[in-house]
């Protein structure tokens, strides 16, 4: 009797948790394939999925660094989430002085050769824009969002975002090679068990 009555409660324990399991929302992979306005693969095109849910969700990552090194900035994009700080190393033996003028990080690192007392921390979304006052020549991007849902393409055009919450999102992609001011691609996007790859055309112009 005792062990008709331990398989029993065993049995309604598990119906019990495949019901809590099949509850809890689900994930998916969400591919993006990117190209260029010849249908080209673009590599380096900025991918966010942005929601009410992603943003709460989306936390500073670990500090970044953009180093100077041969007057040139290295590397010359990156993306990071709000709140992230990010230095910005001088390895030459001449001074520079960083700056960015763009609404979403307005700083400047004003003449210097090593590291700076203490890193910029990137506190809004947007394309931030870097330059060095004394060196026209060289320029970064740093792109900041808010959600954990991102990433650059590969050589390929393509990203594969894995781990994504079911649901409604708005897709953004975004390349340097855009005109200036123009923000990228944004539309909606629901994200199902069996969302088709998502091909994105983006009117850049010449190669930086």
């Amino acid at each position: 009797m005792r062990l008709r009555w331990f398989f029993w409660a065993l049995a309604t324990w598990m119906l019990a948790f495949s019901g809590m399991v099949a509850a809890q929302p689900g994930v998916a992979k969400v591919t993006i394939q990117v190209r260029d306005a010849a249908g080209l693969p673009l590599a380096n095109a900025v991918v966010q999925l942005d929601s009410a849910a992603a943003a709460r969700a989306s936390r500073a990552g670990p500090q970044q660094r953009i180093v100077q090194s041969q007057r040139r900035f290295v590397p010359d994009q990156i993306v990071v989430t709000v709140g992230t700080a990010v230095n910005f190393p001088n390895h030459d033996t001449v001074r520079h002085h960083v700056y960015s003028f763009s609404p979403a990080k307005r700083f400047e690192l004003q003449l210097y050769i090593g590291t700076p007392a203490a890193p910029v921390v990137f506190d809004r979304p947007g394309v931030v824009v870097l330059g060095c006052n004394i060196h026209d020549e060289m320029l970064a991007w740093v792109h900041v969002v808010r959600t954990p849902h991102f990433g650059q393409t590969g050589p390929d055009g393509q990203i594969v975002l894995s781990g994504v919450p079911l649901g409604v999102y708005e897709l953004g992609v975004w390349h340097r090679r855009l005109p200036e001011g123009n923000a990228g691609l944004r539309q909606s996007l629901r994200v199902s068990a069996s969302t088709p790859a998502q091909v994105v055309n983006l009117n850049t112009q010449a190669t930086q």
